[in-house]
């Protein structure tokens, strides 16, 4: 199960890298760029949060419900290696749900693909650690939650620690 969970978060990965919410034209061959590269930090859209649709937000909230139901578990410690896992898991579930059907403008999905590169980054640390690395993947997700609430529209969005 541990080399397919692997195998399932370098293809959500390398999906990223590509195009984040292009999947409709990946799938008809054509090419997707954004021009001059990714861009290096995220930016509001003229003093502006980004839209997002329905698809990005049911992924993100769904990310967000997962990581707070064991948020406690994880603040005491008391996570397994195997229970990273399974969080690891229902993380690259709603990533790649939203890679497949979230339809963004070409600006709104770049400066998305800075959000969803931290949360598949944390979702890989929890898959392939226990302990303190894992840890560190659960809050990466936490703040690229965060992050994702200051710069994009989502309409009664709270954090991971206002979830529950």
């Amino acid at each position: 199960m541990f080399t397919r969970l692997k195998k399932i978060a370098a293809t959500l990965s390398t999906a990223l890298l590509l195009n984040v919410c292009a999947g409709n034209v990946l799938a008809e061959g054509h090419s997707h760029s954004h021009g001059a590269g990714e861009p290096a930090q995220l930016t509001l859209d003229h003093g502006r949060k980004w839209p997002t649709d329905a698809n990005l937000r049911q992924g993100m909230e769904r990310i967000r419900d997962a990581l707070a139901a064991e948020l406690p578990a994880i603040h005491a410690g008391k996570m397994t290696a195997g229970q990273y896992r399974a969080l690891a898991q229902k993380v690259n579930v709603q990533t790649e749900f939203m890679v497949k059907n979230c339809k963004l403008d070409q600006q709104a999905d770049a400066m998305l693909h800075l959000v969803l590169a931290d949360i598949v980054a944390g979702a890989d640390a929890m898959a392939g650690q226990g302990g303190s690395k894992a840890r560190k993947g659960a809050e990466k997700i936490v703040h690229a939650l965060e992050t994702y609430g200051r710069f994009f529209e989502h309409s009664g969005w709270r954090g991971v620690s206002h979830a529950h």
